[in-house]
């Protein structure tokens, strides 16, 4: 399993400690130093949706100019990856946004 998220994040820290509470190997990936390939981000795309994947409330997109924010979302994820909701958890060819109960159960963690 891999982990995408922020190393300040609470919510993937909280995600990461479970998933390695549970047994189950995982790898921390951070978005800001780590890059994210576009096919990466382009698979999550095509598996969620834009409107899942970019975080519209982030002080990041907020921050951005029209122009930014009129980009495709694979380009305006790769050059913000801070606009990516997270933590996103990929395990076997899935990838799962957020951490709530119902990614926990598909993961097998509850």
């Amino acid at each position: 399993m891999k982990l995408y998220g922020l190393k300040n994040c609470d919510s993937c820290k909280k995600a990461f400690k479970e998933i390695r509470n549970a047994g189950k190997d995982i790898e921390f990936i951070d978005i800001r130093h780590n890059h994210v390939s576009r096919d990466t981000i382009q698979g999550w795309l095509d598996q969620h949706g834009e409107a899942v994947l970019v975080n519209r409330k982030s002080t990041t997109w907020r921050n951005l100019g029209d122009a930014d924010r009129q980009k495709p979302a694979h380009i305006l994820m790769q050059a913000h990856p801070t606009v990516i909701k997270r933590p996103i958890v990929v395990a076997d060819n899935h990838s799962f946004v957020g951490w709530n109960v119902d990614v926990k159960s598909a993961l097998g963690i509850a």
